[in-house]
């Protein structure tokens, strides 16, 4: 029997896809898996809403979930949820086409929110702020009507790290995405299990896995976006200094009050964070009384 050359090379290269796959999985199940329990994020009986936008990172969240459930301590339930916003253009068979193929729960919500946008807002302003807005309202008023417990969203390490930057440079805040949200009203919970996840991983996974990816016309093309000037800021450190942004991860996740200027989180009189017992000469508690840090007041954009 003769094997060509060219066969070889291609058998070659499909072994060597699928070993990168194969770890890449490994790498943002083992990733997913560490942020669900350090926050606390899903527990036994919840019934997590995935929030698929047609994005590489949806679409990964929801791969990596379904892959997780199989072997979790704990059964929970996953729907997934898309809201057709009624882009022009938007190819409506795509999603549902895939998602018939998990053989999961899925909803196609159908919800003109492109037309109010493009009325309200000016033409050449960010899009971003109102259709974020809208589409919260509706996922949010969705999930309790169907008794969902958790909302799942796809926002990564770097989408973090962004929002960081974009409320220091813009906002004068020190405030990201926390990987738990509880919404004002105490009606939702929404979660971000990717929260650990590098995007180029999720890039390159979603890449090999092939999801059929849908461009978002409405801002994804928009230019000179505030997040699109961070985010090449971002890409630059971590070429030209590999490691740095894990290193701003890891800081994002170690915080001390006491080092930087915020006195409704520390006490800068007494030497302690707010909400934290004194202590008296003898070191007895003076003053008992639950921590009161508050929730990150964090607008998702």
């Amino acid at each position: 029997m003769i094997v060509s050359a060219e066969n070889t090379v291609t058998s070659d290269a499909e072994r060597t896809q699928k070993l990168e796959l194969n770890k890449l999985q490994k790498r943002l199940r083992r990733d997913v898996g560490q942020a669900i329990a350090d926050f606390s994020m899903i527990e036994a009986g919840d019934k997590v809403m995935c929030c698929l936008s047609g994005g590489k990172d949806s679409y990964a969240m929801l791969d990596i979930l379904l892959n997780l459930q199989k072997s979790a301590p704990v059964a929970f339930e996953i729907i997934a949820v898309n809201l057709d916003q009624k882009q022009p253009g938007f190819p409506e068979d795509v999603l549902p086409g895939y998602l018939a193929t998990l053989g999961i729960e899925y909803h196609i919500i159908e919800k003109d929110t492109y037309s109010i946008v493009k009325d309200k807002v000016p033409e050449g302003k960010t899009t971003c702020g109102l259709c974020s807005r809208l589409r919260r309202g509706i996922l949010y008023n969705f999930a309790e009507e169907h008794g969902v417990t958790k909302i799942a969203l796809g926002h990564h390490r770097d989408d973090l790290l962004e929002t960081l930057f974009l409320n220091m440079f813009y906002g004068g805040k020190l405030k990201s995405m926390p990987p738990v949200l509880h919404s004002d009203d105490g009606r939702n919970t929404v979660i971000r299990p990717m929260a650990y996840c590098r995007e180029k991983d999720i890039a390159r996974y979603a890449a090999l896995q092939q999801f059929p990816i849908i461009p978002c016309n409405l801002c994804g093309s928009q230019d000179n976006l505030q997040r699109q000037v961070i985010k090449e800021m971002l890409q630059g450190w971590d070429k030209q200094h590999p490691g740095r942004l894990e290193t701003m991860f890891r800081a994002l996740c170690n915080v001390e009050p006491s080092h930087l200027a915020d006195p409704s989180l520390y006490d800068f009189r007494e030497g302690r964070r707010i909400g934290e017992p004194a202590q008296g000469a003898v070191g007895q508690v003076m003053a008992a009384g639950e921590p009161d840090f508050g929730r990150l007041d964090v607008l998702n954009i």
